[in-house]
């Protein structure tokens, strides 16, 4: 079945008279991104060129989606908004709460066992104001929204920044925090600042052991870890066209890992194939219509130099297997370089877990691939060396796998574990026997994320990112640096074998099947619908409103932490245990940069209470420094906040009572999540500030006051001996957000607005 075809369908109509608007405009060919950015207009027709990079822009998204950690905060800020029903489709999901340890039926009983009460609230909230509800067990957010809701020029934001992952069927979706959720829910507009384009031309065909999961290892290799902020990557190219539906979402999956705001492909045949596999060959009726408008114009692709404003270009056909990391997903190496860079590294080789699965690769094809690899290794008598861990993408790739025998390919090793269709170890929901020791060791999965201590909690697990088949490979093999083009393997005969190249299946030949898929539909009217949290919950709590700025400037000042080197999303709100706490904003808040790195003492959760000149935990300090009235502030390196759109690392410091985060740069969309929550984000004018800063600082912020869109604010910083100096900050606030500041919240403005 298609969900909400009538919507699609008012969005296609709207297509040629919005392009044709567009075209006058701009006066030249058009890109996809460009396409889909213009017919999403808040105002309609476009009136005005907009500037890439600088021009603040109002949409209007066709749907939300949510999961299950960030779904409970966004529908607690919903629930404030006063609105009886989301104003466009929007759905929540239940992937993150599953924790992996034993096998999917367990581990799916416990979940639901432990969850039970934020589960229930799920249901309720979504019953109540007209939101599907997709129940533990159906499967990962991502995969279930390609299945069922993504459409080629639709544009969608969700509460989790690998949203992206619907470029795989050509839409602009972005991740972004639950407030800017709330906004589109509450029938607002949405604002985003008008992102570049990157332009990536694909030409050539991947054969052998090379899969898409490769292009986005080696763009990752590329642009590093924030060469995508603020733009939009644009797939082209007989290349593009020439991967499936699914491997295209895994590459702009893994976009986020660039800090690009999206990644998209124009519509092709793969989408057509993939649509009509899952039941919506509708949407391919309705598409097809206006095919010519959902793909860049030929002029764009011929000469992109002209139209993008970076240009990469990769030959599949040259193109080779990838092992990225340890530690950050941008650290690239071809298989057949990687001993001898593990040997100079002194990366562990062997390895104990090999994964399969996550919102990027766990698609019926991936699992078709990665089982043919094991398949050839039973054959030819050889025994994995490692326990190979496998995530289904969905209960509709699961059912399907199983029907088709893939799964029981997996399961001929007696150590494979088939996990819940759940996030599992991809996002820290791994109960690794053993990990609590904090042993140096060496893992690979199919995922995206691969910082210290996001798997299993354990700083020492060393992990590496690479196809689902080059997975299996490593898993039989037991090593990392076994590359299967080459290298032979040692069979129970005694004799050396080689593994056959992978094969699989784009779709399964007899169509997808499924039993109960695990969707619940809303109410149709949900006004009786009633909605509990329980005072004394430890899981849940009711949100009160941030207090509004009292328009004077900020005195008095103290620094909470001045964080060292990388500090992402893991670093300022850990997941994993803490998942738990997802809906309770004073729980949560426990956990408030207790992974970030102390410049000055390089601990982490160890930082000066200048109140009494001890050392404690950086959320303890802060609750003394908010007990005593006493403003603080966070200094943060590179890129801070990159990662997950989780705006718990946001609405943490905004609780504790942090006032401002500078930093040398940020990721797009924590930035945005400060604005949204109230606070002030800053970046350092001149970075070799950030080396000025001392651990007994005075802060006094001098023209707050004064705070006005493109005008610096000027900072000073009082040091211990009696010296001082004058710091510049930049920002990027315009008057709406300058408004959410004085107000105290982009919610609290809404609900004045509701008043009004």
């Amino acid at each position: 079945m298609t969900f909400d075809i009538d919507m699609i369908k008012k969005v296609y109509e709207r297509y040629p008279e919005r392009i044709a608007a567009a075209r006058q405009i701009v006066g030249k060919p058009l890109t996809l991104s460009e396409k889909i950015l213009y017919t999403h207009l808040w105002e309609g027709n476009a009136t005005q060129a907009y500037e890439r990079g600088n021009s603040y822009v109002d949409f209007a998204p066709d749907r939300v989606a949510m999961q299950d950690a960030t779904a409970q905060m966004a529908l607690l800020q919903f629930m404030q908004a006063g609105k009886a029903k989301v104003a466009v489709p929007s759905t929540a999901h239940a992937d993150h709460l599953i924790q992996a340890k034993v096998g999917a039926d367990k581990d799916l009983q416990e979940g639901i066992n432990k969850n039970s009460e934020v589960f229930n609230f799920l249901s309720s909230v979504c019953d109540k104001y007209g939101i599907g509800f997709w129940k533990p067990g159906a499967g990962i957010i991502h995969q279930v929204v390609l299945e069922n809701y993504a459409f080629p020029g639709g544009m969608m934001i969700g509460t989790d920044s690998h949203t992206v992952n619907a470029g795989g069927l050509g839409m602009v979706a972005i991740g972004v925090g639950g407030a800017d959720a709330v906004d589109v829910m509450a029938g607002m507009a949405w604002e985003l600042k008008m992102p570049k384009l990157i332009g990536v031309k694909l030409t050539g065909k991947m054969s052998g052991w090379t899969s898409a999961k490769d292009v986005i290892l080696k763009v990752a290799g590329i642009l590093t870890v924030k060469g995508g902020t603020g733009c939009i990557v644009e797939y082209f190219g007989e290349g593009a066209q020439s991967l499936s539906a699914t491997g295209k979402g895994t590459i702009c999956n893994m976009g986020a890992e660039i800090g690009a705001t999206t990644s998209t492909f124009g519509y092709d045949d793969s989408m057509r194939r993939y649509l009509a596999s899952t039941g919506r060959q509708d949407v391919v009726d309705a598409a097809d219509v206006i095919a010519e408008h959902l793909t860049g114009d030929a002029e764009v692709y011929a000469n992109p130099e002209q139209y993008f404003d970076q240009v990469i270009e990769i030959n599949l056909s040259e193109l080779a297997p990838h092992l990225n990391g340890p530690f950050t997903p941008d650290l690239a190496t071809p298989v057949s370089e990687f001993r001898a860079k593990a040997e100079a590294n002194g990366w562990p080789l062997e390895v104990e877990w090999a994964l399969i699965g996550s919102c990027t690769n766990s698609s019926y094809e991936d699992l078709s691939r990665a089982a043919s690899i094991v398949e050839d290794a039973v054959a030819k008598g050889v025994k994995p060396k490692a326990i190979l861990g496998i995530n289904p993408g969905s209960e509709q790739v699961k059912f399907t796998a199983e029907r088709d025998g893939f799964l029981n390919s997996f399961r001929k090793f007696e150590n494979a574990r088939i996990f819940t269709n759940a996030c599992g170890p991809c996002i820290g929901q791994w109960d690794r026997e053993g990990a609590e020791k904090g042993e140096k060791n060496s893992i690979i999965h199919s995922f995206n994320r691969n910082f210290a201590k996001r798997a299993d909690g354990n700083p020492n697990t060393h992990a590496f990112v690479a196809s689902p088949e080059m997975v299996a490979a490593v898993a039989i093999s037991g090593r990392l640096d076994f590359n299967p083009i080459t290298d032979t393997l040692t069979n129970e005969a005694g004799e050396q074998i080689k593994l056959d190249e992978p094969k699989g299946f784009e779709l399964p030949a007899k169509g997808f099947a499924v039993g109960d898929n695990g969707y619940q539909a809303p109410s149709e009217d949900g006004s009786s619908v009633v909605v509990n949290v329980s005072p004394t919950s430890d899981r849940l709590q009711l949100l009160e409103e941030f207090p509004a700025w009292d328009g004077k400037n900020i005195i008095g000042a103290r620094l909470l932490i001045k964080a060292f080197g990388k500090c992402t999303t893991d670093h300022i709100s850990m997941a994993g245990p803490w998942l738990k706490y997802r809906g309770h904003l004073d729980n949560i808040s426990n956990n408030m940069l207790i992974g970030a790195v102390n410049a000055f003492n390089m601990e982490t959760n160890n930082v000066k209470n200048v109140l009494t000149g001890e050392h404690g935990e950086v959320p303890a300090v802060q609750r003394s420094y908010k007990a005593a009235g006493v403003p603080s502030i966070v200094v943060g390196d590179q890129n801070y906040g990159e990662g997950s759109s989780r705006e718990h690392a946001a609405m943490e410091p905004r609780h504790l009572g942090v006032k401002a985060v500078l930093v040398k740069s940020f990721a797009r969309i924590h930035e945005t999540n400060l604005k949204k929550q109230g606070m002030l984000g800053l970046t350092f004018a001149n970075e070799a500030d950030y080396d000025k800063i001392q651990e007994d600082d005075v802060i006094n912020f001098l023209d707050l006051d004064q705070f006005a869109p493109g005008k610096q604010l000027t900072l000073e910083f009082i040091h211990s001996d009696g010296t001082k100096d004058i710091i510049m900050a930049n920002h990027t606030y315009n008057d709406q957000q300058i408004d959410w500041f004085k107000a105290g919240s982009a919610l609290n403005l809404i609900k004045q607005q509701e008043k009004n």
